[in-house]
């Protein structure tokens, strides 16, 4: 057979070759429209399947949350509260009444509206949200009817799953000895589905569109999840050339497992401090083994997303506490709420804007719903009694927004000391820098704040104006744009001046080819993903800071994006 290279999104890295298992069970898109002259046996039935499907989802919740920890349950159980949710059901048992439609036909009809409703939102976690509807009518459905097509129960050998679409709690019931991979039709980068494969090590590529159809049931795949690449019925050759670089691939990492003990510490003595950036508390229970030394970015806002309702103190502080005592005494950097942009959360009810990523989001938010903040504060605060627990605050643009922060951070301190409630009582606070007018004034805040973590996805985003989400306008976002560079310079020399750190907790940060520009300018901590530490730290301990200082002062002299570039890949040390 010819070998065929289908694109789709990766999203879960990894190389995997197998058989195809295609995964078809019923979908309400097969459903027809019926009416029923027994309207009281249709209501029955359909109490009878959303009972059922309760049921269901429970058990797949109390998997999930044995599995990958209560955060990744809060995706089902978000699901659970559509069923009691008073636009979801009893539209349903009206139609039936009313219309005298089947249960089924009646599923299919309020699910489709309201799938439809979150899939012409523009915010792209919203849309995503139209798969958990489906997967709650799905589910429903699947009760009333005779099971047809392939089941996941139907696996029973090493096999690359193939489907239309994966819902979170198909991904739950995945066997990870059984399923090498998986490849979907549609999905996303901040889809439930892929945040549930990085968080089982599943190679994954979402949004084959209709290149799907040319996968047969049984045909020889080879899926490389960091590329996107699927390759169809793969010839010897390209098997041979995909062998060698997994084999590469384990090298390498055999290699680097030398580095998880060592020091991020350069031939001449500088030493930096390696951190990693989590979104999650169950990221945080294998850092330390995987050579962290510190959290640099605690994302709390999945802690928020997908759930019903505003977490309360406790749950929060519950989160808090359990990430510091998996840290052991290691500094943990949490950033307070930001939600805004291309994240919402929908029990805010936050106005439509025209331009989300320089609106109501953060900080600003924050400032003006006091309530969020204060409790978030006080979760924070009561947890630095665990571990070493320190706060960034998100979005600052300048010192109003920082100083109106920190008097509310003095208020909490104050209001949690009053009704006798063990606190940190001694936390140190920071700001993220990803505006540039609060990196020109870097020597300014330098006076107040306690340290700066370097926001680089966001801070290239404003400085170049390019929204990094825009395709089109993809190739002028750089982090190695000259401009770029030196807002970070100044940040770095602000915090040098006055004897304080400054952290980057950036994509930058993770770029092993970054790391000689990134030393030269006396960066201090560096946060990345932690499946990146081991190569970020290889590289540090091969190089002599006064090198990277005298190739700092070249780039500098540099005009563009490309000329950077081109002197870190030539730079040996």
């Amino acid at each position: 057979m010819t070998e065929r290279v289908l694109q789709g999104l990766g999203v879960s890295a990894g190389i995997r070759t197998g058989k195809a298992f295609v995964y078809a069970p019923v979908r309400l898109t097969d459903v027809e429209k019926k009416k029923t002259q027994d309207t009281a046996a249709e209501v029955e039935r359909l109490r009878e399947a959303k009972a059922a499907c309760q049921a269901e989802l429970q058990v797949l919740i109390e998997k999930a949350q044995r599995t990958l920890g209560e955060e990744k349950a809060v995706i089902l159980k978000g699901q659970i509260s559509f069923l009691q949710d008073p636009t979801f059901y009893p539209p349903m048992e009206k139609l039936i009444v009313s219309e005298q439609w089947t249960a089924e036909s009646a599923i299919h009809q309020v699910v489709t509206q309201i799938a439809a409703l979150f899939e012409s939102m523009k915010n792209e976690y919203m849309r995503e949200r139209a798969a958990d509807v489906r997967d709650v009518g799905n589910r429903m459905f699947a009760q009333l009817c005779e099971r047809k097509g392939t089941q996941l129960s139907d696996i029973g050998e090493p096999v690359i799953l193939i489907a239309d679409d994966l819902t979170p709690s198909d991904t739950v019931q995945l066997d990870k000895s059984l399923v090498l991979g998986f490849v979907t039709r549609i999905g996303g980068k901040t889809s439930h589905t892929a945040i549930l494969a990085n968080s089982l090590g599943i190679a994954a590529i979402l949004g084959l569109g209709d290149g799907m159809d040319q996968i047969q049931h049984g045909d020889e795949l080879l899926i490389d999840g960091s590329t996107g690449d699927c390759i169809l019925n793969p010839s010897a050759s390209t098997k041979e050339s995909f062998h060698a670089l997994m084999l590469r691939d384990e090298a390498e990492k055999a290699e680097l497992l030398a580095y998880v003990e060592r020091d991020a510490v350069t031939k001449d003595g500088f030493r930096v401090e390696l951190a990693a950036n989590i979104g999650t508390v169950e990221e945080s229970a294998s850092l330390l083994s995987q050579g962290a030394e510190a959290v640099g970015l605690y994302r709390t806002e999945f802690l928020f997303m997908g759930q019903s309702q505003m977490p309360d103190e406790e749950t929060q502080y519950k989160a808090y506490r359990q990430v510091a005592e998996a840290m052991k005494g290691c500094p943990v950097v949490i950033r307070t709420l930001d939600i805004g942009g291309d994240k919402e959360l929908p029990y805010l009810d936050l106005p439509k804007e025209m331009n989300p990523f320089l609106g109501y989001r953060a900080i600003r938010l924050c400032l003006d719903r006091k309530e969020l903040l204060i409790t978030q504060l006080r979760a924070i605060l009561r947890a630095g009694v665990h571990g070493d627990v320190k706060i960034m605050f998100p979005m600052i643009s300048g010192m109003e927004e920082w100083r109106q922060a920190k008097k509310i951070y003095e208020q909490t301190r104050e209001q949690l000391s009053q009704e006798g409630i063990p606190y940190a009582d001694s936390v140190e606070l920071g700001i993220m820098i990803e505006i540039p007018s609060a990196a020109l004034l870097a020597s300014r805040f330098a006076k107040e704040v306690d340290f700066f973590s370097i926001g680089t996805n966001d801070l290239v985003q404003y400085t170049v104006a390019v929204d990094r989400m825009n395709e089109k306008v993809a190739y002028l976002y750089d982090y190695f744009h000259p401009a770029v560079i030196r807002l970070i310079k100044t940040v770095i020399d602000a915090s040098n001046a006055v004897g304080k750190w400054s952290g980057m907790c950036g994509s930058m940060a993770g770029d092993p080819n970054a790391a000689p520009l990134l030393l030269g300018l006396g960066l201090h901590e560096w946060s990345m993903a932690a499946s990146s530490l081991s190569k970020v730290k290889k590289v540090i301990t091969d190089l002599n800071r006064s090198d990277c200082e005298s190739l700092v002062e070249r780039i500098l002299e540099m005009d563009t994006a490309a000329e950077v570039r081109e002197a870190l890949l030539a730079f040996k040390p």
